[in-house]
């Protein structure tokens, strides 16, 4: 028990457990909307655990399937398995686990989300090998990300009937990319020695801060129209502001020649948009019930 223990513990923090915040959010404020207020307990409930069991099964795969790649990369060779602190197998087990934790959320939140479920994996799955052969793995990211607030919308109401929750998905989508894009300028040298696709290596870090910038003004404009069409007020206004302010922010740590402040700008300022969204937008349409 203690070895199981040890390993469970080892793997989350391979996987970044605690980086589920980044679209837990997003699912939430899917839920909130669609539900015109708060969602059930359970919906909630169910919500969240497909969420974890969704994020948790994308990132154990990919840990596997990327494993050679990480013990040749000197920025991710201490990771667990090519470290050598966990088997293959177990992390295998891990994510056979976590995949089936999603299937029963998604099978008790309602009928569609449960034929929707196999899409929605296999895009997650479908991510790992993206490097491999498209330099636009940076927007199949996006993709994946973005189906927690539509994904979240359809578990309350059971169908997709607004384009709410897909203006929303379009913001997760393009907000992922962006930083995404900005995330893979560390690793240009090593894509460039490999083979790896990414945008970095194909238009250099210079060119790549410029589109992770127009992938975030995409985010601006999208995150606009969605305030547009959901009418929320001015307390949603301040969401949309404060999310600019942080785009802004974040472009503004990164330079093509000091990339020595990427993670404050990938972890810290993207962990506030997600929550900052909830909050105002979620917020918003809260008081818009009691009013």
């Amino acid at each position: 028990m203690p070895t199981l223990v040890r390993n469970v513990r080892t793997t989350l923090e391979m996987i970044k457990i605690e980086h589920t915040l980044f679209a837990l959010p997003f699912a939430f404020l899917g839920a909130v909307l669609a539900a015109n207020g708060l969602p059930s307990l359970r919906q909630a409930f169910w919500i969240t655990v497909a969420m974890v069991g969704a994020r948790s099964t994308a990132m154990a795969f990919n840990r596997i399937v990327d494993r050679e790649y990480d013990a040749a990369n000197p920025r991710t060779s201490t990771r667990a398995l090519p470290a050598g602190l966990l088997s293959v197998a177990f992390v295998w087990a891990f994510t056979g686990v976590s995949a089936i934790l999603f299937l029963v959320a998604a099978a008790m939140l309602n009928r569609l989300t449960l034929m929707l479920a196999p899409v929605a994996l296999a895009s997650l799955l479908l991510y790992s090998f993206s490097k491999r052969w498209t330099l636009m793995s940076h927007v199949l990211l996006g993709w994946c990300l973005s189906i927690a607030p539509t994904g979240a919308w359809i578990a309350v109401r059971g169908a997709l009937d607004s384009p709410v929750p897909l203006l929303l998905s379009l913001v997760v989508l393009l907000w992922t990319a962006g930083f995404d894009v900005l995330y893979a300028c560390q690793d240009y040298d090593f894509d460039l020695r490999t083979g790896l696709h990414s945008i970095p290596r194909r238009f250099g870090i210079r060119h790549s801060l410029l589109i992770a910038r127009l992938f975030h003004v995409g985010t601006f404009v999208a995150l606009l129209a969605l305030y547009w069409i959901t009418q929320l007020g001015m307390f949603a206004l301040i969401g949309v502001a404060a999310t600019a302010a942080l785009l802004i922010y974040q472009h503004r740590l990164v330079r093509a020649d000091d990339l020595s402040k990427l993670n404050a700008a990938f972890f810290t300022t993207n962990a506030f948009v997600s929550v900052i969204l909830f909050l105002t937008f979620g917020g918003a349409a809260l008081l818009r019930t009691r009013l």
